[in-house]
């Protein structure tokens, strides 16, 4: 099937689709519109990212060793810059566990920094090391460009886990939106590469399917707010180099696409009963399910994606963290 879904949703107005918000949502939706995105101002929306004033920081958080680093890229591309995070007191012999985090940002947006707080808390919360990505943006990179830079940095923490102090079979990897779509690819390509292991995959709204919003029929609630049909396309088109949704499209390009998800590790997955991805991540959990392939699926009634926008204090917020927190911690224990 080619071509663009139908945009026709019925009757429904925004006014009625914010009815199906959960109250301590709605404000900020006035402060998040969607994104009109494309090649012309895509370097006017990243600015923001870079400029954005450091956030203030509880002391607990101030504590963790943050070190800039630069990995050896793939054959042929640049050095990889990485976030890594470490905690400042010591374990004597005993090994940490690491968790490889990808940020999220449409493929096209976004950095490593902009998860400073949260990759701290990590740190402090589990005690384990935090690798964050800066991989390489879509348009100006296209598949699999990104996937490689994450694949350069889960190498690196295996290679270096003596080093480090990790664990290598208590390595897990996650991210949110771009990023979990990013995570299940280096996933997919780790298993089939056979080199690097990983124990586990913490996804908060993965974006999984080029063919949402483009040649999928459209749901008749999600995707209406702050990610939508039109910025889907588009971002997949950046990373694909090509029109998201037809028949050509790489498999390994798209997560959902992959004909065999058998070998990938268990999975906690998130998503907001609203976003956009909502089929898809719930589709890809129940596909590895039919595998005998632990998951965890939790979704947000009336929550729309990035709804930790809103702030890290609403209840919904709370109660996902605390989840994601209890799920990584699972995963992460020693054997």
């Amino acid at each position: 099937m080619t071509g663009r879904a139908t945009q026709d949703r019925g009757n429904g107005t925004m006014d009625e689709a914010r009815k199906l918000v959960a109250p301590e949502l709605r404000a900020a939706l006035d402060l998040f519109p969607p994104l009109d995105l494309s090649d012309q101002n895509i370097a006017a929306f990243r600015q923001p990212f870079a400029t954005r004033p450091a956030e203030p920081m509880p002391e607990a958080l101030a504590a963790v060793q943050r070190e800039e680093v630069f990995l050896p890229g793939a054959p042929g591309s640049p050095d990889v810059r990485c976030l890594l995070y470490r905690p400042t007191e010591t374990v004597g012999d005993a090994l940490r566990p690491a968790y490889l985090h990808i940020h999220g940002g449409g493929f096209v947006l976004g950095m490593a920094d902009m998860s400073d707080l949260s990759n701290r808390a990590w740190v402090a919360q589990l005690g384990c090391v935090v690798l964050s990505v800066d991989y390489r943006l879509a348009p100006e990179t296209p598949f699999p460009g990104a996937r490689d830079d994450c694949h350069v940095a889960l190498a690196w923490l295996h290679d270096q886990a003596e080093a480090l102090g990790i664990d290598r079979s208590r390595i897990a990897i996650g991210g949110e939106s771009a990023g979990g779509g990013h995570a299940v690819a280096l996933a997919i390509h780790a298993r089939d590469q056979g080199t690097y292991p990983i124990c586990f995959m913490l996804l908060d709204a993965p974006m999984l399917d080029d063919r949402t919003g483009s040649s999928a029929p459209l749901h008749p609630v999600t995707g209406r707010f702050v990610w939508t049909p039109v910025q889907n396309r588009y971002g997949w088109g950046a990373l694909l180099g090509q029109e998201a949704g037809t028949d050509h499209v790489p498999t390994d390009a798209v997560p959902a696409r992959c004909p065999d998800l058998s070998g990938l590790p268990p999975a906690f997955i998130s998503v907001g009963a609203l976003d956009l991805f909502l089929e898809e991540d719930i589709d890809f959990a129940r596909r590895l399910m039919a595998l005998g392939i632990a998951v965890e699926l939790h979704v947000t009634p009336g929550a729309y994606h990035g709804f930790g926008l809103a702030g890290p204090d609403t209840p919904q917020m709370q109660a996902l963290q605390t989840m994601r927190l209890a799920a990584l911690r699972r995963a992460l224990a020693a054997q």
